[in-house]
């Protein structure tokens, strides 16, 4: 059984709901026994996701930085001590995984936005740190990234924003818990 309700045309892209609901009614008609709810979710997550993304690559697009680069610049700014993080911490700190993370500081220090010094006590030792023109450029990007994920949040109340907060830290705890015991 297929769906009798003709497709969106392309130059009339559909909106998230307008596309879960289409969904909806075409698993209805092709297995009403199936709940689609989980995948409906799990798509919604995900498209808002990378509307989040492309929102917020926004602030730091035009300096030729990528998200994982944003991501590990406020990690130094943040966190990192004058002297400033090794590698494993970095990846600790940041949302990069530790396989990425030389790839990450490679291009960071190919753009001469971080460092590499190596310690004195032992030359296989090394720590990464913003260098000024680092600083100097998350420092101007900082205000405006803040105050663009203030605006993309402003839809939502203070207290939708907690339940948000608590409802996502439950999934993604319980996502890794699960990566974990596998």
């Amino acid at each position: 059984m297929t769906s009798t309700t003709a497709p969106a045309p392309t130059g009339d892209l559909p909106t998230t709901a307008r596309l879960l609901e289409r969904i909806r009614e075409d698993w209805a008609q092709l297995r009403p026994d199936l709940d689609p709810q989980p995948m409906l979710m799990v798509l919604l997550l995900d498209r808002l996701h990378s509307a989040l993304s492309r929102r917020i690559e926004q602030t730091y697009f035009e300096s030729d930085i990528n998200a994982s680069n944003w991501d590990l610049l406020l990690t130094l700014l943040r966190s990192a001590p004058p002297e400033g993080l090794t590698p494993s911490e970095l990846s600790q700190l940041s949302a990069i995984s530790g396989a990425s993370i030389t790839n990450r500081v490679a291009r960071l220090l190919d753009k001469k936005l971080v460092e590499r010094v190596v310690s004195a006590q032992d030359r296989r030792s090394a720590q990464i740190r913003l260098t000024p023109t680092g600083r100097a450029l998350t420092e101007k990007l900082l205000t405006p990234h803040v105050e663009n994920e203030t605006q993309v949040l402003s839809v939502l109340t203070q207290e939708e924003q907690r339940t948000l907060e608590r409802l996502a830290l439950k999934l993604v705890s319980h996502l890794e818990c699960q990566t974990a015991q596998e």
